[in-house]
């Protein structure tokens, strides 16, 4: 009797492994296109509040999703609704908004259409030309809070993986798409990144759905739909499980990437300057490869500036190592520019050629300068006699309120931390006899403050990179 219990221990564990496994497949293998609804009620239970709109393509994978959903009260009850980009790059594309109409009118589920244009001569490839116009129009026309739910699946994040992977990206790009992120003023929502595509393509099946095969989709000349028909085929006939082990791949680079992220966001805290717009940079260049493009890239996208290529940041980095103390480096890219003075690294968009011997007649209104920045007085006031602006002369000097010697222009604004860059910008304020009033908000002659005494008023510069200076102000610009 002892014998027949040992025997049958192992006897029972396997038992109740199978019976695990039965249990996991149960809703794929006995549920059929019931299991979709399932998953998507569970992942719908923990997404964010506001309204639900699906981006409908009508393929299969969509329509499993959007008719899944359509299943669920809780879906109803957040105003489901469908957005169908037609991107008019197929002959079709104009039938196929309306049998996308035609599926959701049978739902009962509001559906928008909303053509766009692809930019074909941008020479980012017609991928992400479409990317990009499809997604601008999501953000022109969702309403702020919207949750916009996708059909990608595990198959899809495979493909991500495999392509960022080729593009040499590092953890965050290895994640691949996350479940949830934002973008622009709505949420983009993928609750079936987990889910294989079979799980869709059964539940297409069980319902008789009819769907639209977009060609594209089987183009081995765009790179996706190579990885799809070609690559990952011919991967799985030697590893059967590689769809899943990327994505498995994609959660610890996620992890990974999350990990990282949110020490670089802490090293950005300690490194940013008072002024947001710049950045110190002996401490930068210190920190971990690991962080210091992803500082960088934080500290700029807070500012709506691009990131720089990483031959782009290489640069930067060897002008912070190797720049003299007299120097001022400029490293420029598209939709932005970094300078490197004093120690800090300064950002801002592409700055225009100052513009030289200019005048303009100035009566306290806020006045936009040439190149950039503005002018104003505070509190604001009208000044009963016109002034002046004007640029800065070569080699000028002013008596400063005071002093007992003229300072020279260029002192002045070393003083005051005026950036090189900024200085051939400074407006110059003088009454219309050309008797020089002040140096903007940096310094005043004895008439000058006498003048915005009399108005009980101050002149206030903004400068052209909408930066608030730290600088060392003359006393005489206090309020007296």
């Amino acid at each position: 009797m002892r014998q027949i219990r040992r025997a049958s221990k192992p006897a029972a564990r396997r038992l109740l492994c199978n019976i695990e496994i039965y249990l996991q497949l149960w809703p794929d293998i006995f549920m059929l296109g019931d299991s979709l609804p399932v998953r998507l009620e569970h992942a719908l239970a923990a997404a964010p509040a506001g309204p639900l709109v699906v981006a409908f393509s009508g393929g299969p994978d969509s329509s499993a999703l959007l008719h899944a959903l359509s299943q669920l009260p809780a879906a109803r009850d957040r105003d489901l609704s469908a957005v169908h980009v037609d991107h008019r790059l197929h002959p079709h594309s104009s039938q196929w908004a309306e049998q996308v109409q035609a599926f959701c009118q049978q739902l009962e589920v509001p559906v928008t259409v909303l053509p766009v244009h692809v930019e074909g001569a941008s020479g980012q490839g017609i991928e992400a030309a479409a990317r990009k116009a499809r997604y601008q129009a999501f953000s022109q026309h969702l309403a702020t809070g919207t949750l916009l739910a996708f059909a990608h699946h595990r198959e899809d994040q495979a493909e991500t993986v495999l392509l960022k992977l080729l593009r040499g990206a590092g953890p965050e790009g290895l994640g691949g798409m996350r479940g949830l992120r934002p973008y622009a003023h709505i949420q983009l929502w993928r609750p079936l990144l987990d889910c294989p595509r079979e799980v869709l393509q059964r539940y297409v099946q069980h319902h008789a759905l009819s769907t639209i095969s977009d060609p594209a989709n089987q183009q081995p000349d765009l790179a996706r739909s190579y990885l799809r028909t070609t690559v990952l085929p011919s991967l799985t006939r030697h590893w059967p499980e590689v769809h899943a082990a990327l994505a498995h791949s994609a959660k610890l680079s996620r992890t990974a990437a999350h990990f990282i992220d949110r020490h670089a966001r802490n090293a950005l805290t300690l490194l940013q300057g008072v002024d947001p717009h710049t950045l110190h940079a002996a401490p930068w260049r210190a920190l971990d490869d690991a962080l210091r493009g992803l500082v960088l890239e934080h500290w700029l996208h807070a500012q709506e500036l691009p990131a720089p290529s990483t031959v782009q940041r290489n640069n930067l980095e060897r002008q912070v190592d190797e720049a003299a103390a007299d120097r001022v480096p400029r490293i420029t890219w598209k939709g932005a520019e970094l300078r490197i003075w004093r120690g800090w690294i300064y950002a801002m968009p592409p700055q225009p050629a100052p513009i030289s011997d200019w005048t303009l007649p100035w009566a306290g209104e806020q006045l936009a300068l040439p190149g950039g920045g503005t002018l104003y007085l505070l509190p604001e006031q009208a000044v009963p006699v016109p002034l002046r602006v004007r640029s800065p002369h070569p080699g000028e000097t002013m008596l400063r309120q005071g002093h007992q010697h003229h300072t020279t222009l260029n002192k002045l604004f070393q003083q005051a931390g005026v950036p090189p860059w900024l200085r051939r910008r400074c407006p110059m304020i003088e009454d219309w006899q050309g008797h020089l009033l002040a140096v903007a908000d940096l310094a005043f002659t004895a008439t000058g403050l006498q003048r915005f005494d009399e108005l009980q008023t101050r002149p206030r510069w903004d400068r052209c990179t909408q930066q608030e200076m730290t600088s060392v102000i003359d006393p005489a610009l206090t309020m007296r």
